[in-house]
Protein backbone atom coordinates (compact mmCIF):
# COMPACT_ATOMS: atom_id res chain seq x y z
CA UNK A 1 0.00 0.00 0.00
CA UNK A 2 2.78 2.42 0.88
CA UNK A 3 4.35 2.26 -2.58
CA UNK A 4 1.02 2.45 -4.39
CA UNK A 5 0.06 5.47 -2.29
CA UNK A 6 3.30 7.22 -3.30
CA UNK A 7 2.83 6.34 -6.98
CA UNK A 8 -0.80 7.50 -7.04
CA UNK A 9 0.04 10.73 -5.24
CA UNK A 10 2.98 11.44 -7.57
CA UNK A 11 0.72 10.87 -10.58
CA UNK A 12 -1.95 13.20 -9.19
CA UNK A 13 0.66 15.87 -8.40
CA UNK A 14 1.94 15.95 -11.98
CA UNK A 15 -1.42 17.35 -13.12
CA UNK A 16 -2.39 19.25 -9.98
CA UNK A 17 0.14 21.90 -8.86
CA UNK A 18 -1.85 22.47 -5.65
CA UNK A 19 -0.83 19.13 -4.15
CA UNK A 20 1.76 19.38 -1.36
CA UNK A 21 3.27 16.59 0.74
CA UNK A 22 4.35 17.37 4.30
CA UNK A 23 6.07 14.48 6.06
CA UNK A 24 7.40 13.94 9.57
CA UNK A 25 10.78 12.23 9.65
CA UNK A 26 10.03 9.93 6.71
CA UNK A 27 12.87 9.27 4.26
CA UNK A 28 11.41 9.54 0.75
CA UNK A 29 11.85 6.45 -1.43
CA UNK A 30 10.48 5.29 -4.76
CA UNK A 31 7.82 7.61 -6.17
CA UNK A 32 7.92 9.76 -3.04
CA UNK A 33 11.60 10.41 -3.74
CA UNK A 34 10.69 11.27 -7.34
CA UNK A 35 8.10 13.70 -6.01
CA UNK A 36 10.62 15.38 -3.70
CA UNK A 37 13.18 15.76 -6.51
CA UNK A 38 10.78 16.95 -9.20
CA UNK A 39 8.69 19.20 -6.94
CA UNK A 40 11.05 20.28 -4.14
CA UNK A 41 8.93 23.32 -3.34
CA UNK A 42 5.94 21.07 -2.69
CA UNK A 43 7.68 18.50 -0.49
CA UNK A 44 8.38 19.46 3.13
CA UNK A 45 9.99 17.26 5.77
CA UNK A 46 9.47 18.77 9.23
CA UNK A 47 11.42 16.06 11.08
CA UNK A 48 10.05 14.88 14.42
CA UNK A 49 7.63 17.81 14.65
CA UNK A 50 4.23 16.31 13.88
CA UNK A 51 2.31 19.30 15.24
CA UNK A 52 4.17 21.49 12.75
CA UNK A 53 3.29 19.03 9.98
CA UNK A 54 -0.43 19.49 10.65
CA UNK A 55 -0.14 23.26 11.18
CA UNK A 56 1.73 23.73 7.90
CA UNK A 57 -0.87 21.65 6.07
CA UNK A 58 -3.63 23.79 7.56
CA UNK A 59 -1.89 26.96 6.34
CA UNK A 60 -1.46 25.49 2.86
CA UNK A 61 -5.13 24.53 2.73
CA UNK A 62 -6.15 28.06 3.75
CA UNK A 63 -4.20 29.26 0.70
CA UNK A 64 -6.16 26.94 -1.58
CA UNK A 65 -3.70 24.05 -1.75
CA UNK A 66 -4.41 20.32 -1.40
CA UNK A 67 -1.94 19.09 1.25
CA UNK A 68 -1.20 15.57 2.47
CA UNK A 69 0.29 15.04 5.95
CA UNK A 70 2.15 11.73 5.84
CA UNK A 71 3.88 9.63 8.47
CA UNK A 72 3.41 6.51 10.62
CA UNK A 73 -0.20 6.35 11.83
CA UNK A 74 0.47 6.69 15.55
CA UNK A 75 2.43 9.89 14.88
CA UNK A 76 0.18 11.38 12.20
CA UNK A 77 -2.91 11.33 14.42
CA UNK A 78 -2.12 10.80 18.11
CA UNK A 79 0.86 13.08 18.72
CA UNK A 80 -0.60 16.15 16.95
CA UNK A 81 -4.23 15.43 17.92
CA UNK A 82 -5.06 18.95 19.12
CA UNK A 83 -3.81 20.37 15.83
CA UNK A 84 -5.82 17.82 13.84
CA UNK A 85 -8.93 18.69 15.84
CA UNK A 86 -8.60 22.48 15.94
CA UNK A 87 -6.69 23.34 12.76
CA UNK A 88 -8.32 20.80 10.44
CA UNK A 89 -11.63 19.69 11.96
CA UNK A 90 -12.75 23.01 13.42
CA UNK A 91 -11.87 24.91 10.24
CA UNK A 92 -13.08 22.06 7.98
CA UNK A 93 -9.98 22.16 5.79
CA UNK A 94 -9.36 19.69 2.92
CA UNK A 95 -6.20 18.15 4.37
CA UNK A 96 -5.54 14.41 4.10
CA UNK A 97 -3.89 13.00 7.23
CA UNK A 98 -2.23 9.78 6.10
CA UNK A 99 -1.72 7.10 8.75
CA UNK A 100 0.74 4.57 7.36
CA UNK A 101 1.13 1.16 9.04
CA UNK A 102 -2.12 1.39 11.00
CA UNK A 103 -3.48 -1.20 13.39
CA UNK A 104 -0.79 -3.50 14.80
CA UNK A 105 1.23 -3.78 11.59
CA UNK A 106 4.30 -2.37 13.37
CA UNK A 107 4.02 -5.40 15.59
CA UNK A 108 7.59 -5.67 16.81
CA UNK A 109 7.84 -1.99 17.76
CA UNK A 110 5.28 -2.29 20.54
CA UNK A 111 2.32 -0.26 21.73
CA UNK A 112 3.86 3.13 20.93
CA UNK A 113 3.64 2.26 17.22
CA UNK A 114 0.26 0.49 17.31
CA UNK A 115 -2.87 2.39 16.33
CA UNK A 116 -5.60 0.27 17.86
CA UNK A 117 -8.14 3.06 18.39
CA UNK A 118 -7.42 5.51 15.56
CA UNK A 119 -10.82 5.22 13.85
CA UNK A 120 -12.59 5.99 17.12
CA UNK A 121 -10.28 8.95 17.72
CA UNK A 122 -10.56 10.38 14.20
CA UNK A 123 -14.25 9.58 13.91
CA UNK A 124 -15.08 11.65 17.00
CA UNK A 125 -13.81 14.82 15.30
CA UNK A 126 -16.60 16.77 13.58
CA UNK A 127 -16.13 17.13 9.79
CA UNK A 128 -13.51 14.34 9.67
CA UNK A 129 -13.91 11.76 6.90
CA UNK A 130 -12.26 8.33 7.23
CA UNK A 131 -11.10 6.02 4.42
CA UNK A 132 -9.43 2.66 5.02
CA UNK A 133 -8.67 0.86 1.72
CA UNK A 134 -8.43 -2.92 1.82
CA UNK A 135 -5.85 -3.39 -0.94
CA UNK A 136 -3.52 -1.45 -3.28
CA UNK A 137 -6.26 -0.99 -5.90
CA UNK A 138 -8.51 0.72 -3.37
CA UNK A 139 -5.57 2.88 -2.30
CA UNK A 140 -5.35 4.25 -5.85
CA UNK A 141 -9.04 5.13 -5.85
CA UNK A 142 -8.82 6.71 -2.40
CA UNK A 143 -5.85 8.91 -3.37
CA UNK A 144 -7.72 10.14 -6.46
CA UNK A 145 -10.60 11.17 -4.23
CA UNK A 146 -8.40 12.81 -1.60
CA UNK A 147 -6.46 14.74 -4.24
CA UNK A 148 -9.59 16.46 -5.55
CA UNK A 149 -12.19 16.69 -2.76
CA UNK A 150 -12.93 19.93 -0.91
CA UNK A 151 -15.43 18.61 1.63
CA UNK A 152 -13.08 18.73 4.61
CA UNK A 153 -10.30 16.78 6.36
CA UNK A 154 -9.71 13.07 5.75
CA UNK A 155 -7.96 10.42 7.79
CA UNK A 156 -6.55 7.96 5.24
CA UNK A 157 -5.69 4.69 7.02
CA UNK A 158 -3.10 2.60 5.18
CA UNK A 159 -1.21 -0.64 5.62
CA UNK A 160 2.49 -0.92 4.88
CA UNK A 161 3.68 -3.28 2.15
CA UNK A 162 3.01 -6.63 0.55
CA UNK A 163 -0.79 -6.54 0.72
CA UNK A 164 -2.49 -8.72 -1.94
CA UNK A 165 -4.91 -7.37 -4.54
CA UNK A 166 -8.37 -8.47 -3.44
CA UNK A 167 -10.70 -6.23 -5.45
CA UNK A 168 -9.58 -6.85 -9.03
CA UNK A 169 -12.69 -8.94 -9.74
CA UNK A 170 -15.04 -6.95 -7.48
CA UNK A 171 -18.60 -6.79 -8.78
CA UNK A 172 -18.96 -3.14 -7.73
CA UNK A 173 -16.69 -0.12 -8.29
CA UNK A 174 -15.05 1.91 -5.52
CA UNK A 175 -17.17 4.88 -4.51
CA UNK A 176 -16.54 7.16 -1.56
CA UNK A 177 -19.19 6.77 1.12
CA UNK A 178 -20.60 3.48 -0.21
CA UNK A 179 -20.05 -0.10 0.86
CA UNK A 180 -18.61 -2.24 -1.91
CA UNK A 181 -19.54 -5.85 -2.63
CA UNK A 182 -16.56 -7.86 -3.82
CA UNK A 183 -18.90 -10.80 -4.37
CA UNK A 184 -22.48 -11.40 -3.33
CA UNK A 185 -24.34 -14.26 -1.67
CA UNK A 186 -27.45 -14.78 0.41
CA UNK A 187 -26.59 -16.73 3.59
CA UNK A 188 -23.56 -15.06 5.18
CA UNK A 189 -22.11 -11.57 4.78
CA UNK A 190 -18.58 -10.69 5.88
CA UNK A 191 -17.88 -6.98 6.41
CA UNK A 192 -14.29 -5.77 6.69
CA UNK A 193 -11.82 -3.08 5.67
CA UNK A 194 -8.12 -2.38 5.65
CA UNK A 195 -5.34 -4.95 5.67
CA UNK A 196 -7.31 -7.50 7.70
CA UNK A 197 -9.59 -7.93 4.68
CA UNK A 198 -7.10 -10.65 3.71
CA UNK A 199 -8.37 -12.71 6.65
CA UNK A 200 -11.98 -11.96 5.72
CA UNK A 201 -11.33 -13.14 2.18
CA UNK A 202 -9.78 -16.40 3.42
CA UNK A 203 -12.75 -17.06 5.71
CA UNK A 204 -15.16 -16.36 2.84
CA UNK A 205 -13.36 -18.79 0.51
CA UNK A 206 -13.50 -21.58 3.09
CA UNK A 207 -17.20 -21.01 3.66
CA UNK A 208 -17.82 -21.03 -0.10
CA UNK A 209 -16.06 -24.39 -0.38
CA UNK A 210 -18.37 -25.68 2.34
CA UNK A 211 -21.36 -24.79 0.16
CA UNK A 212 -22.38 -21.56 1.86
CA UNK A 213 -23.64 -18.58 -0.13
CA UNK A 214 -21.35 -15.73 0.97
CA UNK A 215 -21.13 -11.98 0.46
CA UNK A 216 -17.81 -10.21 1.01
CA UNK A 217 -18.07 -6.44 1.48
CA UNK A 218 -15.42 -3.74 1.73
CA UNK A 219 -16.41 -0.99 4.18
CA UNK A 220 -13.60 1.25 2.95
CA UNK A 221 -15.37 4.47 3.96
CA UNK A 222 -15.93 4.46 7.72
CA UNK A 223 -17.10 8.06 7.98
CA UNK A 224 -19.57 8.85 6.59
CA UNK A 225 -20.69 5.25 7.08
CA UNK A 226 -23.09 3.75 4.55
CA UNK A 227 -25.86 3.06 7.05
CA UNK A 228 -28.46 2.26 4.40
CA UNK A 229 -26.45 -0.63 2.97
CA UNK A 230 -25.54 -1.94 6.42
CA UNK A 231 -29.26 -2.07 7.20
CA UNK A 232 -29.82 -4.01 3.97
CA UNK A 233 -27.03 -6.45 4.85
CA UNK A 234 -28.43 -7.06 8.34
CA UNK A 235 -31.92 -7.56 6.94
CA UNK A 236 -31.03 -9.84 4.03
CA UNK A 237 -28.44 -12.26 5.45
CA UNK A 238 -28.91 -14.96 8.08
CA UNK A 239 -25.46 -14.36 9.54
CA UNK A 240 -23.29 -11.22 9.47
CA UNK A 241 -19.60 -11.23 10.43
CA UNK A 242 -17.57 -8.07 11.05
CA UNK A 243 -13.77 -8.38 11.05
CA UNK A 244 -11.69 -5.32 11.89
CA UNK A 245 -8.21 -4.49 13.14
CA UNK A 246 -9.42 -1.94 15.65
CA UNK A 247 -10.48 -1.66 19.27
CA UNK A 248 -13.98 -2.91 20.21
CA UNK A 249 -15.34 0.60 20.66
CA UNK A 250 -15.75 3.30 18.04
CA UNK A 251 -15.16 1.19 14.93
CA UNK A 252 -17.24 -0.70 12.40
CA UNK A 253 -18.27 -3.42 14.86
CA UNK A 254 -19.81 -1.09 17.42
CA UNK A 255 -21.56 0.91 14.70
CA UNK A 256 -22.96 -2.25 13.11
CA UNK A 257 -24.24 -3.45 16.49
CA UNK A 258 -25.93 -0.10 17.03
CA UNK A 259 -27.63 -0.26 13.64
CA UNK A 260 -28.69 -3.87 14.24
CA UNK A 261 -30.32 -2.81 17.52
CA UNK A 262 -32.02 0.18 15.91
CA UNK A 263 -33.67 -1.89 13.17
CA UNK A 264 -34.34 -4.97 15.37
CA UNK A 265 -32.24 -7.14 13.05
CA UNK A 266 -32.97 -10.86 13.27
CA UNK A 267 -29.65 -12.16 11.91
CA UNK A 268 -26.76 -13.64 13.85
CA UNK A 269 -24.07 -11.00 14.33
CA UNK A 270 -20.46 -11.93 15.09
CA UNK A 271 -17.81 -9.22 15.58
CA UNK A 272 -14.06 -9.80 15.65
CA UNK A 273 -11.92 -6.89 16.81
CA UNK A 274 -8.67 -6.20 18.58
CA UNK A 275 -9.03 -6.67 22.31
CA UNK A 276 -9.41 -3.75 24.68
CA UNK A 277 -5.85 -4.35 25.84
CA UNK A 278 -2.21 -3.67 25.10
CA UNK A 279 -0.88 -7.15 24.43
CA UNK A 280 2.78 -7.48 25.28
CA UNK A 281 3.84 -10.12 22.81
CA UNK A 282 6.74 -9.97 20.40
CA UNK A 283 6.05 -11.26 16.91
CA UNK A 284 4.95 -10.47 13.38
CA UNK A 285 1.70 -8.90 12.28
CA UNK A 286 -0.20 -12.18 12.07
CA UNK A 287 1.16 -13.17 15.49
CA UNK A 288 -0.26 -10.01 17.03
CA UNK A 289 -3.61 -10.44 15.29
CA UNK A 290 -3.81 -14.03 16.54
CA UNK A 291 -3.02 -12.86 20.08
CA UNK A 292 -6.01 -10.54 19.76
CA UNK A 293 -8.23 -13.41 18.59
CA UNK A 294 -8.20 -12.45 14.91
CA UNK A 295 -7.06 -15.47 12.94
CA UNK A 296 -8.86 -17.48 10.28
CA UNK A 297 -8.96 -20.48 12.63
CA UNK A 298 -10.39 -18.48 15.53
CA UNK A 299 -13.00 -16.80 13.35
CA UNK A 300 -14.20 -20.07 11.82
CA UNK A 301 -14.37 -21.77 15.23
CA UNK A 302 -16.46 -18.96 16.67
CA UNK A 303 -18.98 -18.62 13.82
CA UNK A 304 -19.50 -22.38 13.62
Amino acid sequence: MRNIFAEALYKAATTNPDIFVVVADISPAGSMADFSRQYPDRFINVGVAEQSMIGICAGLALKGCQPFAYTIASFSLYRPFEFVRDDLGYQNLPVTVVGMGAGVIYSTLGGTHHTQEDIAVAGAIPNMQIIAPCDPLEVEEAVKYCAEQKNGPIYLRLGKSGEPELTKQAIEPWQFGRLRYLFRGTDICILSYGVVMKHANEVAKILLKEGKSVSLVSAHTLKPLDRENIENILSNHKKVIVIEEHAPEGGLSSRTKQIAWDIHAGCELHCFTLKDAFIHRYGGHDDLLAAHGISVKDILREIR
